[in-house]
C-alpha cells in the first residue's frame, strides 16, 4: 500500500471530478482494510500543490458574479443542487489536502483515520449531488460555481490551527446552518433524491465538524493553550467578516462547538478611541 501522503497527492492531482471521488474511495478502503488488520502503515511526506487539478468546467466566477436563481423554480434547484455538488468536491480535496500538507507534524493514526473517513464522505456526497443533478436533466459543470471556494485553503496552507479552525469549525458548521433550508426546498417540490442525498449529507457532516472540534482541542491541550481564545483569533484573522446566525446550535453543540465559541464572533471588535 502506498503511503497515505501519496495517496492524498494522487486525489488532489486528479481533475475529473468522478475520477477523483472514485480514486478517494479506492483509497479511503485500502486505508480501512490495512487499519483492521492491524497492518503497519505509513504516513509518509508529500508537497501538494497550491490548487488541486480540476475539470475545465465549470467556470469558476467571484461570488459576486455567479448568477442567483429563486430557489423554488426548477432551476433554481438545479443551481442549488449544484452548489453543493461544488462545495463537496472542494470538500474531498480539503480533507486530503490537509493529510498532505500538514503530515509532517506528529500526531496520532487517529487523525489520519478521521480525515480518511471525512474525505470519503464528502466523496460520496459529491455523487450524491451529481445523480441529483442528471435526473434533473443537468450535471455538475454546466453551471458556473463560487471561484473562493479553495481561498481558506491557500489562507492557512501554512498554518494548522487555522485550517483546523476556519474549514471545519467555521465553513463546515455553516453547512449545519443552512442544509435544513435547503432540505425544505425539495420537500416542497417532492423531490425525493433531492431531499434523501441532503438528509444524507446533513447527518454525516456533524462527524467532520466533530473531527475538526476533537483536533483543534487535542492541539491546544498539548500547547496549553484556552482553546476558544486561540478559535476567536483565528477566526478574526482569517475570516475576514463576522459570523452571521442564525446558527444551528443543536447540532453544533452535538459537533463540540459550544455557543460561546461563535456568538462573540457575531459581532465586530471594538475600535479604539483615538480621541
Amino acid at each position: 500500500m502506498k503511503p497515505l501522503a501519496q495517496m492524498a497527492l494522487d486525489v488532489l492531482q486528479t481533475a475529473d471530478g468522478r475520477e477523483k471521488t472514485a480514486l478517494s474511495h479506492k483509497y479511503a478502503a485500502e486505508w480501512r482494510a490495512a487499519r483492521k488488520n492491524g497492518d503497519a502503515v505509513e504516513i509518509g511526506s508529500a508537497n501538494p500543490p497550491m490548487h488541486p487539478a480540476r475539470p475545465s468546467a465549470p467556470e469558476l466566477l467571484s461570488p459576486r458574479d455567479v448568477p442567483r436563481r429563486k430557489p423554488g423554480s426548477p432551476e433554481g434547484r438545479i443551481a442549488l443542487l449544484h452548489a453543493v455538488a461544488h462545495i463537496e468536491l472542494n470538500a474531498v480535496d480539503l480533507h486530503w489536502d490537509i493529510i498532505a500538507r500538514f503530515c509532517h507534524i506528529p500526531l496520532p493514526t487517529g487523525f489520519f483515520d478521521d480525515w480518511v473517513s471525512a474525505a470519503d464522505d464528502e466523496s460520496k456526497h459529491f455523487n450524491l449531488m451529481c445523480d441529483c443533478l442528471e435526473e434533473l436533466g443537468s450535471f455538475y459543470g454546466a453551471l458556473p460555481a463560487h471561484a473562493g471556494m479553495w481561498r481558506a485553503a491557500e489562507d492557512t496552507a501554512e498554518d494548522f490551527m487555522g485550517r483546523l479552525a476556519v474549514v471545519p469549525m467555521v465553513l463546515e458548521a455553516r453547512g449545519l446552518d443552512v442544509t435544513p433550508g435547503m432540505i425544505k426546498v425539495f420537500q416542497n417540490a417532492k423531490a425525493k433524491s433531492a431531499v434523501a442525498a441532503l438528509e444524507t449529507i446533513y447527518a454525516e457532516e456533524v462527524s467532520h465538524v466533530a473531527y475538526g472540534s476533537k483536533w483543534f482541542n487535542f492541539m491546544c491541550g498539548r500547547e496549553n493553550t484556552d482553546p476558544k481564545e486561540v478559535f476567536h483569533t483565528l477566526v478574526r484573522k482569517y475570516i475576514h467578516s463576522t459570523l452571521k446566525p442564525p446558527f444551528n446550535e443543536e447540532k453544533r453543540a452535538d459537533a463540540g462547538i459550544p455557543p460561546d465559541f461563535y456568538w462573540p464572533l457575531t459581532e465586530d471588535l471594538p475600535t479604539k478611541d483615538h480621541a
